[in-house]
C-alpha cells in the first residue's frame, strides 16, 4: 500500500474484498460453517457449529411480526348502588331524614343543614343521582327556611320562650 497512489490502494481493496466474497460463497456451498467474526460461544452452544438453521431463525424473526393475540375485554364493574337516601325525595321522607321536631333552635337547624349538605349535595354524588340530590336539598333548604321563619315569628309574638 505504501508508494501507491489513492486510486491504486482502493483498487487494490476492491481485489481482496472480491476475494473474500468469492471464498465465503465457496463455503456457503460447501454447508453451514462458523460465523466471521463472532466466537462460537456467541452465536450459539456448539463448537463451532450454528446454533440454530436459517430457517428456524427466519421463522423467530417472523414471530416478531404476528398480530399479538387480543386479551378478552375485563368485565365492565357493576355500577355501585345508590344510597338509598338519594332515592327518597318526597317531601314527608325528606323532613324524616332532617329529624325536624319542632323544637330546635336556630343554630340546631343550620347545623343539620350543613350535615345534610354533606351527604346530600349534587356535587358530591354520583351524575345519574344529581336530580334527585338537588330536589333533596331544595326540599331540605325550604323546610329549614321555613321553620327558622316560623321561630322568628313565635319569638315576636312573644309566643315562644
Amino acid at each position: 500500500m505504501f508508494g501507491m497512489t489513492v486510486f491504486e490502494s482502493v483498487l487494490e481493496r476492491l481485489k481482496a474484498e472480491a476475494r473474500e466474497a468469492e471464498e465465503d460463497d465457496a463455503l456457503e456451498e460447501e454447508g453451514p460453517g462458523e460465523i466471521r467474526g463472532l466466537t462460537s460461544g456467541f452465536a450459539g452452544l456448539g463448537m463451532g457449529a450454528t446454533f440454530v438453521s436459517g430457517s428456524q431463525a427466519t421463522a423467530a424473526y417472523l414471530d416478531l411480526y404476528e398480530e399479538p393475540v387480543p386479551m378478552p375485554p375485563e368485565p365492565e364493574p357493576l355500577p355501585p348502588e345508590p344510597p338509598p337516601h338519594l332515592l327518597r325525595v318526597a317531601p314527608e321522607e325528606v323532613a324524616e331524614d332532617l329529624a325536624l321536631h319542632g323544637k330546635e333552635s336556630v343554630d340546631d337547624l343550620l347545623a343539620r343543614r350543613r350535615s345534610f349538605a354533606r351527604e346530600n349535595h349534587p356535587d358530591g354524588v354520583p351524575p345519574d343521582l344529581r336530580d334527585n340530590a338537588t330536589l333533596r336539598m331544595k326540599i331540605a333548604n325550604m323546610l329549614i327556611d321555613e321553620t327558622i321563619r316560623r321561630i322568628h315569628v313565635e319569638k315576636r309574638l312573644g309566643l315562644s320562650g
